[in-house]
């Protein structure tokens, strides 16, 4: 079947138009640092899927890495991520992330970030999974995601040079022959609006939404990687998604993420009839990679038969939870918990992808004029399994590169692209009533069953075959609500997902194979890369 290059049937020529010399889709510290550097040369105009806030950096808890203290510095942050990303890490990628990182987020403090400080009035810097010197700086004890885009809008309202569309739908890009000249929108009226520019970054995030269990926010759903998709750019690693070891597991409650930092400061994992298991998977227990740590924990629901282990808090002490982990304390306590002295139920839950639009380190892509940064790409930084709080570090730094590396290519010259009938050619039509709710339920039970933290040739190959039947009548269908067009990019990534995943005969580092346990240097110490023919072959 093939893959529809645009999801809507549009005559451009009757769509309202603007014209910014740089179009930045998506709010978060990656889009956020991408307007910022190109709006230093040139106009920009940032589209936000929801309102400007609420992007997967404002649901950050734990911090930002940064080989700011005593002893610590580039070369060490760059080992502990190598050995995190399980020997998939592109090491150019790395050492530009640690390096430039450092100068990154001595920026943000001269521009007003409020960062936990000590008593000397220096960062506080606290550990997490993985990293073996205390890097990782926070904010409001566990709401660093928050202030750190508080810092960035602050600073993008000073500027003139910059605008913002908030409740936009990015439905497509705009393409032909290889290059990229904006996107087509749709606003929170339903009207459409075309948005022509020299050069367009795409930082929409990842896909979350994919999966049952996600600590993703609802506008995780894939959206970037698919319009790249149908624009002919390739994606990488798309197998290789994280699962977050700790997301609290009450009926009713929704998947909140109970922060790694947790168990920086001491917690402890105990498995439902009370004993400690991770000393004995791995010689950092609690502070192991992410990787390591979701395999234990869902082999000890195994083994006892139980929805969740438990995140034991008391180690730390009553007071520190309360100066250091307000908000995690605050929403359990909704549900009954106080954290200070009762164990939190939790489980794994899909979390960030590693995978992503393959880009170069300045965020060029293989199609002319399209950037892209953040989650939603794949530098090679994360290898098979991201360290902790290295994501918020990776949006500053190649948001930025992006960004300059945007604003250049506009500057260089214009492009005209003309106005004309886009969609239809490559569509049937479809009288199928489609209940679109039951299907994107049915998606993600479907993942996390089939792509979780345990995946095997058969459940993936079953899936894949109910992911085939469901395109049939989904994807010919012409849709206009964003909700609909949603689960078309989410079944488009996830049929790219488990075909990756069935081609990894291997286990390395957040993709693990029951069938195929053990890593194979041999034959996969290399990314998967993707097209839409990929998608289509079938």
């Amino acid at each position: 079947m093939s893959i529809p290059r645009y999801l809507m049937q549009t005559d451009l020529t009757r769509v309202p138009a603007f014209t910014p010399d740089v179009l930045v889709i998506g709010g978060g510290i990656a889009g956020l640092s991408a307007a910022l550097a190109a709006a230093e040369h040139c106009q920009v105009m940032v589209i936000t899927k929801r309102q400007r806030s609420q992007s997967n950096t404002f649901y950050a808890q734990g911090g930002i890495a940064a080989a700011l203290g005593v002893g610590d510095g580039p070369e060490q942050h760059l080992r502990d991520t190598l050995t995190a990303g399980a020997g998939l890490c592109d090491e150019a990628a790395v050492r530009k992330l640690v390096s430039d990182g450092i100068e990154r987020v001595r920026e943000l403090l001269a521009w007003g970030a409020r960062f936990d400080l000590d008593a000397d009035q220096k960062p506080k810097l606290t550990t997490e999974g993985g990293h073996s010197r205390r890097r990782v700086l926070h904010a409001a004890g566990d709401a660093t995601g928050q202030e750190l885009q508080r810092a960035l809008l602050a600073r993008l309202d000073a500027l003139d040079t910059i605008d913002v569309l908030e409740n936009c739908f990015s439905v497509d890009l705009l393409h032909d022959d290889g290059v990229v000249y904006g996107a087509l929108v749709l606003n929170d009226r339903g009207d459409r609006l075309r948005i022509l520019a020299q050069a367009t970054v795409l930082v929409t995030g990842g896909a979350g939404q994919l999966y049952r269990e996600t600590t993703n926010p609802e506008i995780a759903t894939g959206d970037g990687l698919a319009m790249a998709l149908r624009a002919g750019a390739r994606l990488a690693n798309i197998e290789f998604v994280q699962f977050h070891p700790t997301t609290l597991y009450i009926a009713g409650a929704p998947r909140f993420l109970i922060s790694e930092a947790v168990r920086g400061e001491g917690a402890l994992l105990l498995a439902a009839d009370g004993t400690r298991f991770m000393p004995q998977q791995h010689e950092l227990a609690e502070l192991a990679p992410r990787d390591v740590v979701s395999v234990a924990i869902s082999r000890e629901m195994q083994r006892t038969d139980a929805p969740f282990v438990y995140l034991d808090l008391k180690p730390i002490g009553a007071a520190k939870v309360r100066e250091r982990f307000p908000t995690i304390l605050q929403t359990c306590a909704k549900f009954g918990l106080d954290i200070t002295r009762d164990r939190i139920p939790v489980r794994p839950s899909a979390h960030y992808m590693m995978g992503g639009i393959q880009t170069t380190l300045r965020g060029e892509t293989n199609v002319e004029r399209l950037f892209a940064a953040g989650e939603c790409a794949c530098t090679g930084v994360h290898g098979a399994n991201r360290l902790a709080s290295n994501s918020l570090l990776e949006g500053l730094v190649f948001g930025r590169e992006a960004g300059r590396a945007a604003a250049e290519l506009a500057l260089d010259g214009p492009v005209k692209f003309k106005p004309r009938r886009i969609g239809g050619d490559d569509r049937r039509s479809s009288s199928a009533p489609i209940d679109i709710g039951d299907v994107t339920r049915s998606l993600k039970h479907l993942l996390w069953r089939a792509a979780g933290v345990f995946r095997d040739h058969d459940s993936l190959s079953q899936a894949e075959d109910t992911l085939r039947f469901w395109r049939r009548y989904v994807l010919g269908a012409e849709f206009t609500d964003p909700r609909d067009l949603e689960l078309q990019n989410m079944i488009f990534i996830a049929g790219l997902l488990l075909r990756a995943a069935l081609l990894r005969t291997e286990s390395r580092g957040a993709h693990r194979r029951s069938d195929f346990p053990d890593t194979d240097d041999a034959n996969w110490q290399q990314p998967i890369v993707q097209s839409i023919e990929d998608a289509e072959d079938d």
